[in-house]
C-alpha cells in the first residue's frame, strides 16, 4: 500500500478503506473528507459528523495518524515556494521569507525543509502534501491556479499562507494590507503635484500584486486622476527595465511611476538614468517592498514598507501555534508605511 496516499486498518494483506470509500459512504466529496480528517474548523457540522461516523464504520486510519502512531512527528515544517528557482535565489524578498521562517521556528523544535516547485508542476505539489514528509506547511509567494483548493485537499498537516490564501481557500495566512499600501503610493505621489502617473504592475496570478495595483487605481480615481500608462511585470529587475523602455518607446507624457516591487522600480530607474531623465524632477519613482538596496544612498528610492521577514515569522509562529493546539486568530494583516526618499 502507498503510504504517500493514505492507510487504514488491513485485513491480512487486503488494502484498507481509503479517502475515496470513506466519502461514499459520507455522501460528501473526497476533498471535504480531508479537510475534516486535517481537523478544518471551516467544514459545516453535519458533513463533519457524516464523515466521523463513515471512519468510525469503516475503521479508515488516515495517513497522518499512523505516521504519528509509528513515530510521532516528522520534526520538520515545509516551506512551499512554488517559484522557479532562478527567482528564488535573486530576489531579495525569499531571502527576508526565509531567514523569518528560520526565526520563528527558532521558539520550537521544527527543522525547516524547503520545497521549490515551479508554478506550473501540481503534481510535485501535490505528492508532496500527500506524503507526510512534516508536521505543517507554510506556503509563500504563491499564484492563482497552482494550490487550487483540489491540492491543498491533498493536505492532511495544518497550512499557514504567508500572502493572502488562493480565492476560496479557508487557510489560515498573515499578509500585509497591499491594497492600502497601493493608496499609500498613489496619495504621496498626489501630494507631490504628480497628474500623470505611470504604473508597472506585477503579475495578475498573484493576490498581492492585484491588491497593489487595485489600491493604487482607487486612490487615483477618488482624485480624478486616470494613469496614463498600465503595463504588467514579474516582479523582476528585468522586467522593470522592459516595461519602462516600452513606455519611453511609447512617446507618453509621465511625471510619475509606481511600480509594484522594489526591483521593477530599480530596473525602471536604470532606463530612465541610461535615457537621461531626472529623477525626480522630471519623473517621480516609488516602488514596494523596500528591499535592502532601496535605501542605498545612490537610489534612496521611495518606496512602500513590506516587512516580509515579519510576516513570514508570524506565518511561522502561527504554524507552531496550531500544531501546538493553542488556539488564536487564524489570520493576521499588518499595516504598511512609506518609506520617503530622494526619488519622489
Amino acid at each position: 500500500m502507498d503510504m504517500l496516499e493514505e492507510t487504514g486498518s488491513h485485513r491480512g494483506a487486503g488494502r484498507g478503506p481509503t479517502l475515496e470509500d470513506v466519502a461514499r459512504v459520507a455522501g460528501v466529496s473526497r476533498a471535504t473528507v480531508s479537510r475534516v480528517v486535517r481537523g478544518d474548523v471551516q467544514v459545516h457540522q453535519d458533513k463533519v459528523d457524516a464523515v466521523r461516523s463513515a471512519v468510525r464504520t469503516l475503521g479508515y486510519v488516515p495517513n497522518n495518524a499512523a505516521r504519528s502512531l509509528a513515530s510521532k512527528q516528522t520534526g520538520a515544517v515545509a516551506l512551499i515556494v512554488p517559484e522557479h528557482e532562478s527567482r528564488v535565489f535573486t530576489d531579495p524578498f525569499f531571502v527576508s521569507a526565509i531567514s523569518g521562517v528560520t526565526a520563528g521556528l527558532d521558539t520550537g523544535d521544527k527543522q525547516l525543509l524547503l520545497v521549490l516547485t515551479t508554478p506550473e508542476d501540481r503534481a510535485r505539489t501535490r505528492r508532496f502534501l500527500r506524503g507526510g514528509h512534516a508536521d505543517g506547511v507554510l506556503v509563500v509567494s504563491h499564484h492563482e491556479g497552482d494550490l487550487t483548493e483540489e491540492v491543498l485537499a491533498e493536505a492532511t498537516v495544518p497550512v499557514v499562507f504567508i500572502g493572502r490564501p488562493p480565492q476560496g481557500y479557508p487557510a489560515p495566512f498573515v499578509d500585509l494590507d497591499n491594497v492600502h499600501g497601493g493608496r499609500l503610493a498613489a496619495r504621496h505621489l498626489l501630494q507631490r503635484g504628480r497628474r500623470r502617473i505611470a504604473l508597472i504592475c506585477g503579475p495578475q496570478d498573484m493576490p498581492a500584486a492585484v491588491d497593489r495595483r487595485l489600491g493604487v487605481e482607487k486612490e487615483l480615481s477618488e482624485a480624478g486622476i486616470t494613469p496614463v500608462w498600465r503595463s504588467f511585470g514579474d516582479f523582476t529587475l528585468a522586467s522593470g527595465e522592459r516595461e519602462m523602455a516600452a513606455l519611453l518607446d511609447s512617446d507618453i507624457s509621465f511625471d510619475a511611476l509606481f511600480a509594484s516591487s522594489d526591483l521593477m522600480a530599480l530596473g525602471a530607474l536604470k532606463k530612465l538614468e541610461v535615457q537621461g531623465v531626472n529623477v525626480p524632477d522630471d519623473v517621480a519613482v516609488i516602488g514596494f517592498d523596500d528591499i535592502a538596496s532601496a535605501a542605498d544612498a545612490t537610489i534612496a528610492l521611495t518606496t512602500v514598507v513590506n516587512p516580509g521577514r515579519r510576516l513570514a515569522e508570524l506565518g511561522a509562529t502561527l504554524l507552531l501555534d496550531l500544531l501546538a493546539g493553542r488556539e488564536r486568530d487564524q489570520s493576521l494583516v499588518l499595516c504598511p508605511e512609506l518609506a520617503v526618499r530622494s526619488t519622489t
